[in-house]
């Protein structure tokens, strides 16, 4: 009886708890593309600044009160696009973007901070985004740890392989790596298959 009214009560709790879906991955895997996107297409506005230079986003950025309507569902969340998750951050990478060497070592302590405070948000988001750029190999550190993450506190997500507009794009190579996970492939800059990704949202995050 006491294991009858724990699990109801727990699932009772989850259904009123308000639904965080965090965007996270590597620096310029997409992450505030897509959130930009998702932004765009159901709240008319962008959410956050996109670049070519890595930990571009080096804040948490939330949008609130987003709600998907697909093929008669809806679900109604928040957007927290977090910054881009790395093992290192080195600031000599970022000279190669024409930073002079004082901006370059503010924006590596910037970005550890933005590292730290990601991973701290691991203790609200309801649900995960995990962005993985498709022209690279998913199988890094970085990954991996945000998985083993994400499948020890139980939050459930969705691998999204972004960048499918690109030639070298390969979301096959995530679907073998992850086999167990719901994989889905898009292009957030163009916008392609977002509909496909809106479905898996709501039949995972429901």
């Amino acid at each position: 009886m006491v294991n009858f009214f724990t699990k109801f009560l727990s699932k009772l709790f989850r259904r009123d708890q308000k639904l965080k879906i965090g965007l996270y991955g590597h620096p310029n895997s997409g992450k505030t593309t897509l959130a930009n996107t998702m932004s765009e297409d159901w709240l008319g506005k962008p959410l956050g600044l996109i670049s070519n230079i890595p930990h571009e986003t080096r804040a948490v950025y939330k949008q609130e009160k987003v709600s998907i309507k697909q093929d008669g569902y809806e679900l109604d969340f928040d957007i927290i696009d977090t910054p881009g998750i790395a093992t290192k951050v080195d600031y000599k990478n970022f000279l190669e973007f024409g930073l002079t060497e004082a901006e370059a070592k503010e924006r590596a302590k910037e970005a550890t901070k933005g590292i730290i405070e990601a991973i701290k948000w691991l203790d609200d988001v309801t649900g995960v985004l995990l962005v993985m750029d498709a022209t690279r190999d998913p199988l890094t550190q970085a990954n991996i740890t945000i998985i083993g993450n994400l499948e020890a506190r139980k939050i459930p997500f969705v691998i999204v392989a972004n960048k499918t507009d690109l030639p070298e794009s390969s979301p096959d190579r995530i679907v073998s790596v992850f086999p167990q996970h719901t994989v889905v492939p898009i292009s957030a800059l163009q916008g392609e298959n977002t509909g496909e990704l809106y479905m898996a949202m709501i039949r995972k995050f429901k």
